[in-house]
């Protein structure tokens, strides 16, 4: 039997600690450019878009963890709809969460999914995303909620 090589083995550990420290370090940075260059000029877009049909929302960001937009009830100061992406704590690549909380009046209760975000994206791809991806996918989210919300039953 070999002797085996301890010194080596924690050197090999401590060198293995700080290369996922630092795939994790950029990972945050890669999701704050995400949010800073897709997510909130997309969310800006349909801001716009909905002030024209008098329909107010907002964004916000935590820093390195996620980024949120939500849409109010028409006329109304109470959230409807988020559409909130996160980065999963501890991520070494940006593959992303997506939470939908909607609810169909001020009283009622939130009904919440948790996805991928865009399934199917790869990791290396979500910094190459056009803004009108993002935008396009809130939009797919909120219209089916609400269509669904109008045809269900009570």
């Amino acid at each position: 039997m070999g002797k085996i090589d301890w010194k080596k083995e924690l050197a090999n550990h401590f060198e293995n600690v700080r290369v996922i420290e630092l795939c994790q370090a950029e990972t945050v940075a890669q999701f704050d450019q995400f949010c800073e260059f897709i997510a909130e000029p997309a969310f800006e877009s349909l801001t716009d878009e909905l002030a024209q049909y008098r329909i107010k929302s907002e964004h916000q960001k935590v820093k390195g963890r996620s980024i949120r937009f939500s849409i109010l009830f028409p006329g109304s100061k109470d959230d409807q709809f988020h559409y909130s992406i996160s980065l999963p704590k501890n991520s070494v690549e940006l593959r992303l969460r997506l939470q939908i909380k909607a609810r169909r009046s001020p009283k009622t209760e939130y009904q919440a999914t948790d996805e991928d975000f865009m399934p199917g994206l790869f990791p290396f791809k979500v910094l190459r995303m056009d803004k009108d991806e993002v935008v396009a996918d809130v939009v797919k989210h909120y219209t089916g909620f609400c269509y669904t919300t109008l045809t269900a039953p009570d």
